[in-house]
């Protein structure tokens, strides 16, 4: 297609006036875990922003100042949406208006282990619409090394308009660490990586950012800027894989790999402990260094240990339910029939996150091998599982816990009553070491 000239002002010049007089109106596509938090930062910061995403489920609860993200204080979300700073809606016409959009959609794996670019494709065909002289687009979604240059660049220059002149495009990795109140990392605090597709778009989103967060760190390429996201990410798959096949080398000889670890902490240089689980969860880490050696192939590259790490960490949930079998089978009782209470379904503590969560897995292994299951989460009320099967939890208070046969620790939420439950249950797996100090002969550890 013939490029389309713009006659007026330079674009970059007027971004980056609205961007200094805060006078600047923003979208975000995909109001997640990502987001919604965003969304809110941006607002803080003295943007005008508006939310977009297909759920209007999601639209209705942000105009309503009702937070379904653990991230955001309700507190918040209200007085941004009653100062009229926030607002959200399920209509992509809103981007009109917006100088610029930040792309927060999901980015799943296929069955195949390929990655799913459908929801950013979508997004885009959506920005496309909108798009004018002078707007920023920022993609935030993890995806994998070109995807900004090679997929979006080229949908949105498809109207004529050139990015770096007309537009501006760039990727930002996004940082958010899904979590409680209490962490001290958020996005404000966390320094944002920042790499355009031309020098001039590394500028305008640099200076989109610098309003928002503490720190901007500029990189040469949104290539570079893309694989950040997957280094960090697969740096934590490789070392969890390592941890999680020393727990596995431990336990078949009879060593406490939580002593172990401890142990080599205390070493005050070249060392960094990282901790076996029952399996790992959240999208980024189960999902990210998929991508990155999807691509990696693409260049005749066989990337052995990322390959390695990930057999590694997805076989540890049919490890606990190993280690489940053998314990009752020492206490002279079958997996079938058995009645085991899980605590924790969330993949993490002390969040309603159920991404990837080793959780699931492990419910339905242990179920397909007769088990019959219960579970308390103080964070999640039901889960509903591949067989679509729905299983409803119990507060770990009220849990008949004296009755069970097996407890396993999954998840290690603060508000569990630990020392209630290491005194009502017979016997307990703990797959955290949640339990870290407490003696017991019922107590057995991943």
């Amino acid at each position: 297609m013939a490029r389309v000239e713009h006659e007026g002002p330079d674009p970059r010049r007027q971004i980056l006036e609205k961007i200094e007089k805060r006078s600047l109106s923003a979208a975000v596509v995909g109001l997640g875990y990502v987001g919604l938090p965003l969304a809110l930062e941006m607002a803080r910061s003295g943007y005008r922003v508006v939310g977009v995403d297909s759920d209007s489920a999601r639209a209705t609860a942000v105009n309503e100042g009702r937070s379904y993200i653990g991230d955001v204080a309700e507190a918040d979300l209200k007085a941004l949406v009653a100062d009229g700073r926030l607002s959200a809606s399920d209509d992509y016409a809103q981007l009109a208006d917006c100088d610029a959009v930040v792309i927060c959609v999901p980015t799943p794996l296929r069955k195949t282990r390929d990655p799913d670019l459908s929801f950013i494709i979508a997004a885009v065909k959506n920005v496309a619409r909108y798009l004018k002289p002078g707007k920023l687009v920022v993609l935030e979604s993890t995806t994998y090394p070109g995807t900004t240059e090679e997929l979006v660049r080229p949908m949105l220059e498809e109207g004529g308009m050139r990015a770096g002149t007309e537009f501006f495009l760039a990727f930002s990795p996004e940082r958010v660490d899904p979590g409680p109140a209490h962490s001290k990392f958020n996005i404000v605090n966390v320094p944002k990586v920042v790499g355009g597709v031309t020098a001039a778009c590394t500028e305008v989103a640099s200076a989109f950012y610098g309003a928002v967060v503490d720190t901007v760190v500029p990189v040469s390429s949104s290539r570079v800027a893309e694989m950040v996201k997957l280094l960090e990410n697969t740096f934590r798959s490789v070392n969890i894989a390592m941890a999680n096949e020393l727990a596995l080398m431990c336990h078949e000889m009879g060593l406490d790999v939580w002593e172990v670890i401890e142990a080599a902490k205390t070493k005050p240089y070249g060392f960094q402990a990282f901790y076996p689980g029952p399996g790992l969860g959240g999208h980024c880490i189960p999902v990210d260094p998929f991508y990155l050696a999807w691509k990696a192939r693409l260049h005749g590259f066989e990337p052995r240990f990322i390959e390695l790490a990930g057999q590694v960490n997805t076989a540890m949930p049919k490890h606990v339910v190993t280690l489940a079998a053998d314990l009752l089978n020492e206490h002279t009782k079958p997996l079938r029939g058995s009645r085991v209470h899980l605590l924790g379904m969330a993949y993490k503590p002390d969040v309603s996150d159920l991404r990837e969560s080793p959780a699931l897995i492990i419910a339905e292994m242990l179920i397909r091998r007769g088990a019959e299951l219960t579970f308390s989460d103080p964070h999640v009320d039901s889960v509903r599982l591949e067989t679509g099967q729905v299983l409803t939890g119990t507060p770990a208070a009220e849990a008949p816990l004296e009755e069970m046969d097996l407890v396993i620790v999954v998840t290690d939420h603060r508000a569990f009553p630990w020392a209630e439950i290491v005194r009502r249950s017979p016997l307990i797996l703990d797959t955290r070491n949640a339990l870290k100090g407490v003696k017991g002969d019922h107590i057995h550890r991943l």
